[in-house]
């Protein structure tokens, strides 16, 4: 079980490395559900984490709130997404929608085009899909070929518990086409309820080491 700790600075990173953090997601702001680090935090964090054979996926989002995002905030993305990279980020972290509760499609493939050789998440802003879409908003991130959705399954304010059932059929209908990466609320009290009620390799949290 891979466990990917959510970390806002580099402080807790070599700790919980140490207690078992198999991936890092870097990212600040967490009070407001993460976004871009500086480049100085991002440099400083990835270089650790290389020296300890441990990848790093780097958030990319310019502000709190909603994932509808402005042309400027878009090249705020495209400038922090091309840096990170060239810094040696592993993976980045992102997601635009529109106001129809739809994927950015224009938005994400000119994010994705930069973003080719690394791995791509599509962060929580999955979870604002219009669910409706959202098996169909899994169609089309697979096909062009981001690696992995995090979802809590639900909204936010929801236990990860009571959206079982929702992550369970977010998996079977990815079938392997897609990692389904849970997160919000996956805790290291309560992961083993969460990995034995659905199939997963992958889990995502900031309480997930002891």
């Amino acid at each position: 079980m891979l466990k990917e700790v959510c970390v806002e600075n580099f402080t807790n990173v070599p700790e919980l490395i140490a207690k078992g953090a198999g991936r890092i997601e870097l990212c600040d702001n967490l009070a407001v559900g993460g976004t871009t680090v500086s480049h100085g935090v991002a440099g400083v964090t990835i270089n650790y984490c290389h020296s300890k054979n441990i990848k790093v996926m780097s958030m990319i989002r310019p502000r709190g709130g909603n994932f509808v995002y402005s042309k400027e905030e878009i090249e705020m993305m495209k400038w922090d997404l091309v840096h990170l990279k060239e810094i040696g980020t592993d993976g980045v972290v992102l997601g635009c929608l529109n106001d129809t509760g739809w994927i950015d499609e224009e938005s994400m493939i000119t994010l994705l085009d930069l973003a080719k050789g690394l791995e791509i998440t599509f962060h929580m802003g999955f979870d604002h899909i219009s669910p409706g879409n959202q098996f169909q908003a899994i169609d089309w991130l697979a096909e062009h070929g981001v690696n992995r959705i995090l979802t809590h399954g639900g909204p936010l304010h929801t236990k990860i518990e009571d959206n079982l059932v929702r992550l369970k059929e977010y998996i079977d209908y990815a079938d392997s086409r897609i990692i389904i990466l849970p997160g919000g609320g996956i805790t290291n009290k309560n992961l083993h309820l969460i990995t034995s009620a659905i199939n997963i390799g992958e889990v995502h949290g900031t309480r997930i080491v002891d």
